[in-house]
């Protein structure tokens, strides 16, 4: 187990607000492992991960320490994959799936187009689309939304991150597709050996499969540690709120079920 970034007293303002989105945030974060950053909607967590992958708009005013293992940070789309809420407004609506795919892999695997398609084709079947050379031609529109954020997770790995941050990459799927892009996220990280960075106001689908969590309120880190620990024996009030309003923090039915 080996430590992949310190972060130490972040905090992070963006212009023409007084309060920072985040406030005097420390936390480590450990290469290969699955850590749920759980917090309702203004917490700070997606400015957290827009942060790490270097994504912030230029008049954010940053203080703190970010410290990677490797010393200097990450390149994004090629360290770092990216998966958003929304995968409509992430995919190009005038490019085929298979070219929006294909992009990363040219670009930063030096790739020939024809050996992008390649990965292309092979990351649209690793994600279990249908008939994914048909899929390949296709444009964004013409497939279902568990399709398109299926097509995100694909564009996402095909340069082979070492870090994949879903960004409530299921909030807005039905029950059971969540379950299965959430399975299917779990299955191509413990796959690859990747650290996911996976963001959430759902702590008992967190539950279900991150190794820790951390758990942010109004800009702050409220709590942090293993998922088990964090789960059984809760140490702040807001934490215990959290807890109380899920009564089974098992590993969700249809989420074992997905994963089979």
């Amino acid at each position: 187990m080996s430590g992949l970034c310190e972060i130490r007293g972040l905090t992070v303002t963006y212009r023409g607000q007084a309060v920072p989105a985040l406030n005097d945030v420390s936390l480590d974060i450990l290469a290969g492992k699955r850590l749920a950053i759980i917090g309702e909607s203004g917490s700070g967590k997606s400015t957290l991960a827009r942060t790490l992958a270097g994504l912030l708009p230029a008049q954010a005013k940053l203080s703190g320490s970010i410290g990677w293992k490797e010393g200097k940070p990450p390149l994004p789309g090629r360290d770092f994959g990216f998966v958003f809420q929304d995968p409509t407004s992430s995919l190009n609506p005038v490019l085929t799936i298979g070219e929006q795919v294909a992009e990363g892999a040219r670009h930063h695997l030096g790739l020939s187009w024809k050996g992008a398609r390649a990965r292309a084709l092979e990351m649209i079947e690793r994600v279990r689309i249908p008939q994914p050379e048909r899929a390949a031609t296709a444009f964004p529109h013409q497939l279902s939304g568990g399709q398109r954020q299926r097509v995100a997770i694909a564009a996402a790995l095909a340069a082979k991150p070492k870090i994949l941050i879903a960004d409530e990459a299921t909030s807005a799927l039905d029950m059971v597709v969540q379950a299965e892009i959430t399975a299917l996220l779990d299955e191509l990280v413990r796959e690859a050996g990747m650290t996911l960075i996976f963001i959430t106001h759902d702590i008992a689908l967190a539950s279900g499969f991150a190794d820790s969590v951390a758990i942010f309120r109004d800009g702050r880190l409220i709590e942090s540690g293993p998922t088990a620990s964090v789960l059984s024996s809760p140490k702040e009030a807001y934490t215990k709120t959290l807890l109380a309003s899920h009564r089974d923090l098992s590993t969700p039915p249809l989420i074992r079920e997905a994963a089979r």
